[in-house]
């Protein structure tokens, strides 16, 4: 039986939010969207291994190249949840998860001269696509 392969393509609508929790951990469900999209071609103007999902990495311990390898075998979300589980260097307790997502989901990029520059460059980018230029300006009237 062929392994039916998922994935985003976000050049057409964007990943899950950064807030949503996966596993109670921030970033992952976005991550792995980004990461499906890359290994179909698909990302768009998404980053595999941003410097966002590097902060998960960091966290726990796992490497990002590995788990791009395991996507590419057409595993869905909650054996990809598992995966990271058992090939996390660093194992996490419920209550370090927990704090650790909700630290996440309130800190800004940091203050540094080249996170900021980076940052700025992005945005820049984002906001030179006509229809995400159109999104941005949505957003930002709703709020």
């Amino acid at each position: 039986m062929k392994t039916q392969h998922f994935y985003i393509d976000l050049t057409q609508r964007p990943p899950r939010s950064f807030r949503l929790r996966l596993g109670n951990y921030v970033v992952l469900a976005r991550m792995l969207d980004k990461d499906r999209a890359t290994l179909a071609g698909k990302n768009g103007d998404y980053i595999y291994n941003s410097p966002t999902g590097q902060h998960l990495v960091k966290f726990l311990g796992f490497d990002p190249d590995a788990l791009l390898k395991e996507l590419a075998t057409g595993q869905g979300d909650g054996e990809m949840l598992e995966w990271v589980q058992a090939h996390s260097k660093t194992p996490r307790s419920a209550w370090e998860i927990e704090a650790w997502s909700a630290f996440m989901e309130k800190r800004r990029p940091d203050s540094d001269a080249e996170t900021l520059a980076f940052f700025a460059e992005h945005l820049g980018r984002l906001f030179q696509n006509p229809g995400r230029r159109q999104n941005l300006v949505r957003i930002r009237r709703t709020r």
